[in-house]
């Protein structure tokens, strides 16, 4: 057997590729990963650049859960949605994953769920979060302060 195959949140591995080009380096996370095969994923900076305004996820009234950028509510999710079905098709053998908590993306239960107003309402998962659980039922899935 090879070794295991962790997918983590490119952020957490010290990539600058969060919204305001910075990163969230986790040394915790980097000691961890020292012996496992390391596949780096960013649904948002690769069609959204970087550095990038902020983005949220908003409860519409008539769509659901939408991810749109706060500066002018463009709805952003179907491009996430479609970098992280890419990322499933590529490593339908992933052993674990580790997310950014409270991004808009990756957040597992700690991400601010936001009315049309902007207000926050509730506490969910990111789009990409809930597209891993989905897809890797079996799999530990967690963020960077539970791996």
């Amino acid at each position: 057997m090879g070794k295991e195959k962790v997918i983590v949140s490119a952020c957490l591995l010290g990539e600058k590729c969060r919204y305001d080009g910075a990163t969230k380096k986790d040394d915790g996370v980097l000691a961890f990963l020292a012996d496992k095969e390391v596949v780096p994923f960013c649904p948002e900076a690769p069609v959204l650049g970087t550095p990038r305004g902020r983005i949220s996820i908003i409860a519409t009234e008539d769509h659901g859960l939408r991810v749109k950028k706060d500066a002018d509510g463009t709805d952003v999710t179907d491009v996430l949605v479609e970098q992280t079905e890419t990322l499933i098709k590529a490593h339908p053998d992933a052993t674990k994953i580790i997310l950014k908590s409270k991004s808009p993306s990756c957040g597992i239960g700690t991400t601010p769920i936001l009315d049309e107003a902007g207000n926050e309402i509730a506490k969910g998962n990111g789009v990409a979060a809930d597209l891993l659980l989905y897809a890797f039922p079996d799999i530990d899935i967690s963020d960077e302060n539970t791996f």
